[in-house]
């Protein structure tokens, strides 16, 4: 019983899903490490990434959001929202956060904002979430 009363503490609430725009993102400030990109795709799925490109660390929330991927918008890579894994050929991954959506409102780990992507530098490569 401690175990799932420990789960269910670990998850915050950080907005509504109305607060994103449908084929657009919406950035998520944390007191540590750069701002945490929140992604909302044409059949209302949200996804949430650390807003670094892999590349060079453009901004990801910034970028075009088409299907279940994202554009940087410095150089065009493409991001899978589901991994955060650079789509062929380029290579790299941002870090991927994971989402519930409770009647209409994005709930992200707490864990997972205090402690993913703090020491962000572009081209690392390795798995992704790591």
């Amino acid at each position: 019983m401690t175990t799932m009363v420990t789960q269910a503490a670990d998850w915050t609430r950080v907005c509504h899903i109305k607060e994103i725009p449908v084929l657009g993102a919406r950035q998520l400030q944390r007191p540590q490490g750069p701002a945490v990109a929140l992604f909302r795709t044409a059949d209302e799925r949200v996804f949430a990434l650390l807003d670094r490109c892999p590349h060079k660390g453009g901004p990801l929330s910034q970028g075009l959001v088409f299907g279940h991927a994202v554009a940087c918008p410095l150089h065009n890579w493409t991001i899978a929202l589901d991994s955060g894994q650079a789509l062929a050929p380029d290579q790299g991954c941002s870090a991927r956060f994971s989402v519930q959506l409770r009647e209409g409102e994005v709930w992200l780990r707490r864990s997972e904002l205090d402690s993913l992507g703090l020491e962000f530098a572009p081209l690392q490569a390795g798995p992704c979430g790591a």
